[in-house]
């Protein structure tokens, strides 16, 4: 029998997929796999205080810092229709045991669930209804609070509160309008500080501060729509003034599905750079799970009769040098192997980039049955844990077939039924559809399960808390004073001739109406000033950490304080990565610092002829650029913020092309 080269069939389902990387994709790639994507968009609130209890927010704690520790445990309810949640059945399963880490400047009685919410904090609502006009968007004429469902322990009353604001707005993209479905105003959840085994630790520093939460209609059609849209959602809330930066301060969850697909929901994209990858890897994630689907249908008779077989490992294997097998033993745990009959190949099979169907089971047993990376081994591993001997010692064991695959998991005895239960509910769900899942962002672009997605009786009302009536001339009073819609900024960036690549900084930082004090009380260059911000401070921004809270209108400040001193404004350039390491420092030092020295521009251009005498004693070349260049390199110490630079360098090719005659 040809032995199972697994490389060899990872290849090969990797071109069943149709697999190809982002860069080589294109539209007609992504309507061939029937692409479809929503954006979830959260941002917080910067509010003084809580949405439904007075402790300030955004106050952060240490993770290793608090005053109380406080233990719960989540346990399933049934609903009004007499049924459970799958995600609460989930979490129960997993046995946690949920620590909050409490800071009292930061956590009351209510965030703790030992007392009833505050009235909803206006300041919040405020904000919540002008982000969601600049969505264009209706405003609903009452508040009605209600409970979404939270399980996973991130917020301790087991559901998060929240309310519709608006509904069925719209923003544009650069080739069509995405459609809004709601805006929300909502509490955020936990921090997480760790989850290991059966334990996960939260800080409640984060817990209720008030955010918004931002749905679009599944109408992006490639990754890089939905990038676009997360980056027009974000410029629109930040024009406000209202919300909160910085890391943490804006997360988006991202729906995806394919045709024959389901919608699969990836929780927690921080940066909003990562979605085309993410998106793209989740489409063909999804593909390759309906090829394994089809596989299986074509192998498998009566899919209702398939059943695992699991065995403890019962002979030798204190040779053995796997340091997770090795270590599992020493603690008392059970080696469990398992017979998937006729999925020979199927655990190889290539889902996303350095990922497989395994990774699929290996991803569950961790989130359900608590069992910590690596958890497994199995038949088509491409660094086998088991020699021959013990191969076929546990093929004797299973009594496995040609065309089966095994695994070999280890796990407390306490954990064994949970693991074999996930096992063949996976696999089971192969034969059936790409499960409904939430699933966790990584940094390489791949996601890992998070939980399966709630059912529909999610949200329920909210027995605490009255609706809240939203007056007509309240809402016009709000509508008044809305900031300058985002077309109109675009508008005006275009009319001020700033380059498109600085547009996203720009907006993202909300640096629009400064650029306009800017403009017209200091009357410098619009084109000069937008790539000041949209070049060399993004650039430097990306090399230097200013300083937390950074303030934008020392630019301001450091352009007047040029103008005032008759000094060019070339040499802002130099001055604005040490302002952003020390915004405390005056700008009179920073010259100093730049030892930056007063010449008259007569004095600047008498110098170019001796230099252009001294370029042609020592480099014989006929090439007016190079002497351009080297006269302009030596001059330039001393004319920067003495005489704007291209004035110098268009006196310098005249000067030159005339021969060196003045």
């Amino acid at each position: 029998m040809k032995k199972f080269d697994p490389t060899r069939n990872n290849k090969s389902t990797m071109k069943k997929v149709g697999y190809k990387s982002r860069s080589k994709s294109n539209r007609k790639d992504y309507e061939k796999l029937g692409f479809k994507s929503g954006l979830e968009v959260h941002q917080q609130l910067a509010t003084k205080e809580k949405l439904f209890c007075h402790c300030p927010a955004g106050i952060y704690q240490d993770l290793h810092d608090f005053d109380a520790e406080l233990i719960r445990h989540m346990r399933p309810t049934l609903s009004e229709m007499g049924t459970y949640d799958g995600t609460a059945l989930m979490e129960f399963r997993t046995r946690k045991n949920i620590t909050y880490r409490i800071k009292n400047e930061t956590t009351c009685t209510y965030d703790v669930d030992d007392t009833p919410p505050f009235p909803i904090n206006r300041e919040a609502l405020k904000y919540a209804i002008e982000i969601s006009l600049l969505l264009q968007q209706n405003i609903v004429g009452e508040l009605h609070i209600t409970r979404k469902q939270y399980l996973d322990g991130s917020i301790p009353t087991g559901f998060q509160r929240t309310a519709i604001v608006g509904i069925e707005g719209e923003i544009p993209l650069k080739e069509k309008n995405i459609r809004i479905i709601q805006l929300s105003i909502e509490e955020d959840a936990c921090r997480e500080v760790s989850d290991i085994a059966h334990s996960r630790i939260y800080t409640t520093d984060r817990l209720g501060i008030p955010l918004i939460e931002t749905v679009t209609y599944p109408e992006m059609l490639t990754p890089d729509e939905v990038m676009e849209a997360g980056q027009v959602i974000r410029f629109i809330n930040r024009s406000s003034g209202k919300v909160r930066t910085g890391i943490g301060a804006g997360r988006q969850d991202v729906n995806v599905s394919i045709e024959g697909g389901t919608r699969v929901e990836i929780k927690g994209v921080s940066h909003l750079s990562w979605i085309p990858e993410l998106t793209h890897n989740e489409a063909f994630r999804q593909k390759g799970l309906l090829e394994i689907k089809k596989e299986l249908l074509l192998r498998i008779n009566d899919t209702d009769e398939w059943k695992p077989n699991f065995k403890m490992i019962n002979f030798d294997i204190s040779d053995i040098e796997y340091e997770p097998i090795k270590k599992a033993m020493d603690n008392g745990w059970q080696l469990v192997a398992c017979n998937l009959p006729n999925f020979k190949g199927i655990l190889s099979h290539f889902l996303q980039p350095g990922k497989t169907f395994a990774d699929e089971l290996e991803g569950r047993l961790k989130v359900i049955a608590c069992l910590e990376k690596p958890n497994m081994v199995h038949s088509e591993d491409m660094n086998p844990v088991f020699n021959e001997d013990m191969l076929k010692k546990r093929s004797r064991l299973l009594n496995s077939g040609e065309n089966d695959a095994q695994i070999v998991f280890w796990a407390h005895e306490s954990d064994v039924a949970t693991a074999m239960e996930t096992i063949e509910e996976r696999c089971r769900l192969a034969f059936e559809e790409v499960p409904n899942e939430t699933r966790k962002a990584l940094t390489d672009g791949t996601t890992i399960f998070e939980r399966v997605l709630p059912g529909a009786d999610r949200m329920y009302p909210d027995t605490d808390s009255a609706p809240i009536p939203i007056e007509d001339e309240y809402i016009d009073s709000i509508r008044n004073l809305l900031p300058v819609n985002l077309s109109e900024r675009l508008r005006q960036l275009q009319k001020w001739q700033i380059p498109s690549d600085c547009y996203v900084y720009i907006l993202k930082k909300n640096l629009m109406p400064l650029m306009e004090n800017i403009i017209k009380d200091l009357k410098v260059d619009s084109k000069w000033l937008g790539t000041l911000f949209g070049h060399k401070m993004k650039f430097i921004e990306g090399r230097i950490i200013p300083s937390v809270g950074f303030d934008y209108n020392l630019i301001y400040s450091m352009i007047n304080f040029l103008q005032i001193q008759k000094i060019e404004l070339d040499i802002a350039e130099k001055m604005l990565p040490i302002i952003c390491l020390n915004p405390q420092m005056e700008f009179e030092s920073i010259l100093n610092s730049l030892e930056y020295e007063k010449y008259k521009k007569e004095v600047i251009l008498k110098n170019v002829s001796s230099l252009q005498n001294m370029f042609t004693k020592i480099n014989h070349s006929k090439n007016p650029q190079a002497a351009e260049k080297w006269i302009m390199g030596n001059l330039r110490p001393i004319a920067l913020g003495n005489i704007p630079l291209r004035e110098l360098n268009d006196f310098v090719l005249k000067f030159l092309a005339n021969g060196g005659v003045k």
